[in-house]
């Protein structure tokens, strides 16, 4: 068939099915000028604060959809296609997305259901969680919220929340914080203990009791590695504490004369 042919086909099919394909272009007119009416008087709303942002977008989608299937099946009943037919059509369409919904919908509610029964973590524990802490706001059916310390509200879908792995720090308990240096083995190790304690006490929010402690955790190729331990109770201070306690810690290997540069990666300089 030439492409004569093919659109003298089509001409003829409309002619000889004119009302109907003017009725649907009228549906479609009238379909897509409801959507519009309805969707400007979602957007006012959300504008005067009477709709959250969230809801006004949920809201606009569905009548966007609803929409369309209402203009489909106008236009298909049109042509003769059977209420029987779309309407099995519809309810494919609607079981095959409600279906892949609902998997991860479920999935999500029965992972909130363990997290709330198991208690991992609690409302105001501060957790280590993705490579960052953050504290928990609220622990819903699907997702738990958690403010970070940019204070950037993170909304987790709880089944991410089963497959990870999750430091819970708590609200107020004593924990162990640590600091690593590698002086030379030309120091004596009494010095470099000293320092290192001095550095703890002189931390404000460093506990008294358990005292801290050092201890020497391995023997590098050109250095010893001390390990400072010391406890804190202040959560919510953790990162600030870190920093205090690393600061002292230069400072008054600084001030002992105590070189915590790595050796190593000076010596292969120098070589």
């Amino acid at each position: 068939m030439s492409v004569v042919d093919f659109l003298n086909d089509i001409g003829e099919w409309i002619l000889s099915n004119f009302d109907k394909v003017l009725f649907s272009v009228i549906a479609v007119i009238v379909g897509y000028a409801l959507y519009k009416v309805i969707a400007r008087e979602i957007r006012t709303l959300k504008n005067q604060k009477r709709l959250e942002e969230h809801l006004a977008y949920t809201l606009t989608r569905v009548v966007k959809w609803v929409a369309g299937l209402a203009v489909l099946s106008i236009i298909l009943a049109t042509f003769g296609v059977t209420l029987g037919v779309i309407s099995g059509l519809l309810a494919l369409l609607g079981g095959t997305i409600i279906g892949f919904a609902a998997i991860n919908t479920i999935g999500n509610a029965i992972a909130g259901l363990i997290v709330m029964t198991s208690r991992p973590f609690r409302v105001g524990d501060r957790i280590f969680f993705n490579s960052q802490f953050a504290d928990i706001v609220a622990i819903e059916l699907i997702y738990t919220k958690m403010l970070t310390l940019d204070n950037v509200l993170v909304s987790v879908p709880n089944q991410e929340l089963l497959k990870a792995e999750i430091d819970n720090f708590g609200k107020k308990r004593v924990i162990r914080r640590h600091v690593t240096v590698t002086p030379g083995f030309e120091y004596d190790n009494r010095d470099v203990e000293k320092a290192l304690l001095e550095a703890a006490e002189k931390t404000p929010r460093v506990l008294k009791e358990p005292k801290p402690y050092v201890w020497i955790t391995k023997f590098q190729n050109y250095a010893v590695e001390y390990t400072l331990y010391a406890f804190v109770n202040d959560i919510k201070g953790l990162p600030e504490i870190d920093a205090e306690l690393h600061r002292t810690v230069f400072e008054t290997c600084k001030r002992h004369k105590i070189d915590i540069s790595t050796p190593l990666l000076l010596r292969q300089i120098q070589d």
